[in-house]
């Protein structure tokens, strides 16, 4: 169920930040979006994952675990290759975007659910012992991180007109991004 809430509320999330990206354009906001997407795909691969609960073997089940698991550390490095090009990509070619307000208030909503989704996945992963949740609770804490600097990046756009914040925030970010990735596929996440 909390896949499924993951991917309904992400889905949304990427429809309405893509909108107001475009309207504001905010390469921020888009990949906000975008970022959304990723989350889904985690979601989705929790969804696959757990539908094998129960119909096969111990064995096989704990494969599926490791697959899920590497599965859901491959969508931190995707995510981290993105904010790092764009994060580039907008200080080189100074993309300020306009202002935006809507943008500032889907961050906001966002710093409400994902750290409540986040720490009931994560619980939830401990419980059941499941280390491929458990990653996908760190993919929606990323998410968190995200909503974090896209509030940062527009609200110091909004108020002072340092557009810069974001791209700044963004590398910090794909740095616990590539570390978290690295971490989930060696095996080392806990």
């Amino acid at each position: 169920m909390l896949s499924y809430f993951s991917i309904t509320y992400n889905v949304v999330e990427f429809i309405v930040s893509i909108i107001a990206g475009v309207l504001s354009g905010s390469i921020a906001l888009v990949g906000f979006g975008l970022d959304s997407l990723v989350e889904s795909l985690s979601a989705g691969i929790m969804i696959w994952r757990f539908s094998k609960h129960g119909k096969i073997s111990r064995d096989e089940e704990e494969r599926i675990e490791q697959k899920a698991e590497k599965l859901v550390g491959y969508t931190f490095l995707i995510l981290a290759a993105y904010i790092l090009y764009e994060s580039i990509n907008k200080l080189v070619n100074s993309e300020a975007p306009d202002p935006s307000l809507f943008g500032i208030i889907i961050a906001i909503v966002s710093l409400i659910i994902m750290p409540l989704l986040y720490y009931v996945k994560n619980r939830t992963g401990k419980a059941i012992g499941s280390r491929s949740l458990i990653a996908d609770s760190k993919e929606t804490l990323a998410c968190t991180f995200l909503s974090v600097a896209l509030l940062l990046g527009l609200g110091a756009n909004y108020l002072f007109g340092f557009w810069q914040a974001d791209p700044i925030v963004g590398f910090i970010i794909v740095l616990y991004l590539v570390r978290e990735g690295v971490e989930i596929i060696k095996g080392e996440n806990e």
